[in-house]
């Protein structure tokens, strides 16, 4: 087996791993490649693919058992070691009664029946969603060309799904064993029939209307509803509305992963809803009512007197809905401090700050203290 994958190498395990590691580094690395999370990027899709045949194999005891035979005795077959209970070391006798062992671990050689087709590749979409449409979610139209089954022949690509009988080759069976005499005996493996390609039958008479193809190019229209909470790189999955098999086998799904645009002012963080709300100096001072932002209309919110920058008001329930909870809209105020004022503000401002304490207030005569201790000048 020259090219055979080394399956713990590319789950990042090791060759004695347990179940529960393997279980865990296969989960990881699915987060990590998921197409989904990667539209178009076809490196992550193959590598996606590697990672589900690996574990498909280690996951299962058999499997693993005769993968690892095979891993230590490349160009033996997949049938798990021949040899054991029944070689004596050496080659002497050559490999006579191979055919019994060959037909014990594969049930008589290739009769286990034909391989069932293939599913359909997937197809991955991109939407665009507003920031308001993904929060409250939304149902959207898509159209996009696909291999859609054949009707006519029910995908089989055989005239009327019936033109077509069993493989000659190989009797219907789909598989074939294949004999090769080297010098150091013979080696026998199966493999996929190539007149059917594996699925036991040729067709007669192709079919007319896909030319024996079993699918048609052809636009699907589909309307998607988009439950509240979408969020980037989150994806929907539409079962069987992928590529139609090129063997009469299930079609693929279509997977729709969103991107969602931005919010003028809002943002989110997880289901809560965020916003920056500058007020002015005499509000912040004074107190007062402002409004915020809300998912379907503004929310009325209470300043109270002396409010500083940074200080957070939370409204409960108010942010985004999802099948987890629902978040909270968060305020964080900003003191605007203003930048041009006129002569009589001037002297307002001057007259106000005469008449504040604001050396007093608590954190600005700590800084005065330790200013003056540190230095020995006073900050203001």
């Amino acid at each position: 087996m020259p090219d055979q994958k080394n399956y713990y190498e590319i789950l990042g395990v090791d060759k004695n791993a347990d179940d529960a590691t393997i279980k865990a580094a296969y989960r990881k690395l699915v987060k990590q490649y998921h197409p989904d999370l990667h539209p178009n990027d076809p490196t992550c899709a193959e590598k996606f693919k590697e990672i589900n045949e690996a574990n498909e194999t280690l996951s299962d005891p058999q499997k693993r058992k005769q993968y690892d035979f095979e891993l230590e005795h490349p160009g033996m077959g997949s049938g798990g070691n021949p040899f054991s209970g029944g070689f004596s070391g050496g080659f002497g006798g050559g490999f006579g009664g191979f055919s019994d062992i060959f037909e014990s671990f594969f049930g008589g050689g290739p009769s286990g029946g034909a391989r069932a087709p293939e599913q359909g590749d997937d197809i991955t979409r991109q939407v665009s969603l507003s920031f308001l449409d993904s929060v409250k979610g939304c149902t959207k139209d898509i159209s996009y060309m696909r291999n859609v089954p054949c009707s006519a022949c029910k995908g089989t690509g055989a005239k009327n799904g019936t033109a077509f009988k069993t493989c000659a080759k190989c009797n219907g069976q789909g598989q074939v064993r294949m004999v090769q005499d080297t010098m150091f005996g013979r080696s026998i493996r199966v493999g996929a029939c190539p007149d059917c390609k594996g699925t036991g039958k040729t067709i007669l008479d192709k079919c007319p209307d896909c030319k024996g193809r079993g699918f048609l190019r052809a636009e699907t229209k589909v309307t998607i509803t988009i439950p509240a909470g979408a969020d980037n790189n989150s994806y929907m999955r539409k079962r069987g509305y992928g590529q139609a098999s090129e063997e009469g086998g299930t079609p693929g799904d279509l997977i729709i992963t969103f991107k969602i645009e931005p919010h003028k002012i809002l943002k989110r963080e997880g289901n809560d809803l965020t916003v920056t709300v500058p007020i002015s100096f005499a509000t912040a001072t004074l107190g007062g009512k402002i409004r915020i932002p809300g998912i379907d209309d503004a929310i009325d919110l209470d300043i109270p007197k002396g409010t500083q920058t940074g200080t957070v008001f939370s409204v409960k329930g108010k942010g985004v809905k999802t099948r987890n909870g629902t978040g909270d809209l968060k305020a964080t105020i900003r003191v605007v401090t203003p930048k041009n004022l006129s002569a009589a503000a001037l002297k307002k401002l001057k007259e106000f700050d005469e008449l504040t304490s604001y050396k007093d207030e608590e954190t600005m005569k700590k800084y005065a203290d330790c200013m003056e201790g540190l230095y020995g000048k006073k900050a203001y």
